[in-house]
């Protein structure tokens, strides 16, 4: 478990303090212990130099002088710095959660699906560079490279979703990762249709649901001929 610096910049000032990155990342989640996450009892305007904010400093930059809130904010809305074995932990990690979308959505020209080990010599042939994007989102354009040296398609679901107005700002995200049309009714409820593949369902619903609790209707359409 690392010892890194977190910071923030408030009116043009950096405000940072050292955390332990894996207990600051849980806090920053929701989930930590800001007490564990901290590897200091001050905020410095550069750490290395020891430049100590003064008390007067941290009302006017945070609105109290109180260190853990300052702390907690500086966690919550700032950088954590990240070293670069979590970096690579991090890029393996979102590696193999593609490679598991396909296993489980990926087939060929006969409807049989992939090997684990046919995917990934594939994937090495067409040189993809995995980012820093989520998963699903690296789908659609790692498959069009994919076809150029395998017969690949993803097993997709159709479906119409009508969103409450209330929740649109809160799960537009989640859906236009997978979005093929949208349409603002007159009430302001979103309607649209996605195309979402078949093994990735129950954990969107579950997304969805814990969101909008079971508001959204969801109706499961025909594919396009």
């Amino acid at each position: 478990m690392a010892n890194v610096t977190a910071r923030i910049k408030i009116k043009g000032k950096t405000y940072e303090i050292m955390v332990n990155l894996d207990e600051a990342l849980r806090v920053r989640e929701g989930s930590g212990d800001l007490m564990s996450a901290l590897d200091c009892n001050a905020i410095y305007h550069d750490i290395k130099k020891g430049e100590i904010v003064p008390k007067a400093e941290l009302i006017d930059a945070f609105g109290t002088a109180d260190f853990m809130q300052a702390a907690r904010k500086i966690i919550e809305k700032g950088e954590i710095q990240k070293t670069q074995e979590f970096r690579d932990a991090e890029h393996e990690k979102r590696i193999k959660q593609v490679i598991d979308i396909l296993l489980k959505n990926a087939v060929d020209q006969n409807g049989r699906p992939y090997t684990e080990d046919r995917l990934k010599r594939a994937i090495s042939e067409v040189h993809y560079n995995f980012d820093k994007r989520p998963a699903e989102q690296q789908i659609p354009e790692l498959i069009h490279k994919l076809k150029t040296v395998i017969p690949i398609k993803i097993e997709t679901k159709r479906i119409k979703l009508i969103i409450p107005a209330r929740f649109t700002g809160y799960i537009y995200g989640l859906v236009k990762e997978f979005m093929e049309s949208e349409e603002w009714l007159g009430n302001g409820d979103l309607q649209v249709i996605i195309n979402i593949p078949s093994g990735m369902q129950i954990d969107f619903y579950d997304k969805l649901n814990s969101v909008t609790h079971g508001a959204v209707q969801s109706e499961e359409l025909k594919e396009k001929e």
